[in-house]
């Protein structure tokens, strides 16, 4: 499986399935999950709406994954996962792990072969920029055979930078390629 690092807008993305950072009500929100609710359109909220009415009346768990239509985005299903919120007193981080390999998992069921993911509970659940990447390429190892491509998509430059640093550490999973920027795909 080839990893990328793109700066970029992750609802603009070519891809087969897009991860949305979603809360747990999966009914839209702040951030990641508003923009994506706002550009693909009120089928994605119909699916949540009707996931919620069967199998997650109490909402989404965190570290769990559900896919729903992505609606008028050009990915053709919308993965959605609920990151932990960062703790200084509590390691969460192998539910963070678990959004991107429950992701991977259920993208490879819908038959999906590339992937782009948010750096997920990096921004309202304050997660450290650089942490959350180890963590987001410790979850990725080992993905399903049939996802070929995962891109982590990258807010702004900071972020990306935060990246490349966190995957170049001694004994990190990753080395990512050269800058590489979503929008002019």
């Amino acid at each position: 499986m080839e990893i990328e690092f793109v700066t970029g807008d992750i609802t603009a993305e070519r891809v087969d399935a897009i991860v949305n950072a979603a809360n747990s009500s999966l009914l839209g929100g702040g951030g990641v999950d508003g923009a994506i609710h706002r550009r693909g359109g009120p089928a994605i909220l119909d699916e949540c709406r009707a996931l919620r009415a069967s199998r997650f009346g109490r909402g989404l768990p965190v570290g769990r994954a559900v896919a729903t239509t992505a609606g008028r985005l050009p990915a053709r299903w919308v993965i959605h996962t609920v990151g932990p919120v960062w703790s200084a007193t509590e390691d969460r981080s192998a539910l963070l792990r678990d959004c991107y390999r429950n992701s991977l998992i259920v993208a490879a069921e819908l038959g999906a072969t590339s992937v782009a993911f948010p750096l997920i509970s990096s921004g309202v659940d304050r997660w450290p920029k650089e942490d959350a990447v180890v963590q987001a390429l410790t979850g990725l190892q080992m993905p399903p055979p049939a996802i070929e491509r995962v891109r982590l998509v990258l807010f702004d430059d900071d972020t990306r930078q935060a990246a490349e640093r966190a995957g170049r550490m001694p004994g990190g999973p990753f080395t990512p390629p050269p800058h590489h920027d979503s929008a002019r795909d």
